[in-house]
């Protein structure tokens, strides 16, 4: 697929809810935003979707010393998908694995308060849940989000980016139940790259969007 260049997240939340046209009459539907940058992509989705808005939670679980070598990754509710590649060299034993995953899992869960205050996550029992990042790479946090919504009951799981690496989409379309990239580049370098305006997206921005 030919590479897309969007203008900012805003653009493409815009386009990638036009392509998720389909779901506008699927009752009990919920979009979920991955944060930060994702989250801006999901405010559009929903708004168009008219869907209700939450944010999914998803935080990186380090190798001991080279933190940006993922061990796996923990999300909202417990959800952990572990990267047997990367663990086996890290040799660490069961507990130490174990104290790395609840000290992230307590980051999920500040974070989640940080971002939503006092009001409770949204129900996903038997729903259509859209997850929505701004950019899949490796596929990687999407990967373990797909676990959390699985595990909080949600009856359909749509993973949905403006753009996103050949080798995630592939990964994402074995564990979800539709897989919807407006952009798939032979060769994804960086996210970034196919927006015209990547600024840093800060907390305060999520909570506005989120009320």
């Amino acid at each position: 697929m030919a590479s897309v260049v969007f203008r900012d997240r805003v653009d493409g939340g815009r386009r990638l809810a036009e392509t998720l046209g389909h779901l506008r009459d699927v009752d009990d539907l919920v979009v979920l935003g991955l944060p930060r940058g994702g989250v801006v992509v999901a405010a559009e989705v929903a708004r168009e979707l008219s869907a209700p808005l939450d944010v999914l939670v998803v935080r990186k679980l380090g190798f001991p010393g080279h933190e940006e070598l993922a061990l796996g990754a923990v999300a909202s509710g417990g959800a952990i998908v572990l990267n047997d590649d990367v663990l086996a060299a890290a040799g660490l034993d069961e507990a130490e694995l174990q104290r790395r995953a609840e000290g992230r899992q307590q980051a999920v869960i500040e974070m989640e308060r940080r971002l939503r205050g006092d009001r409770p996550a949204l129900d996903l029992g038997g729903r259509t849940a859209v997850l929505v990042d701004d950019g899949l790479a490796t596929g990687a946090t999407m990967r373990v989000a797909v676990v959390a919504a699985r595990r909080a009951g949600a009856d359909r799981v749509v993973v949905a980016a403006p753009v996103a690496s050949p080798e995630a989409v592939r990964t994402l379309e074995g564990l979800a139940d539709e897989v919807v990239c407006l952009a798939v580049p032979t060769n994804l370098r960086a996210v970034g790259m196919h927006y015209r305006d990547f600024s840093t997206v800060e907390e305060d921005d999520v909570r506005r969007l989120l009320v």
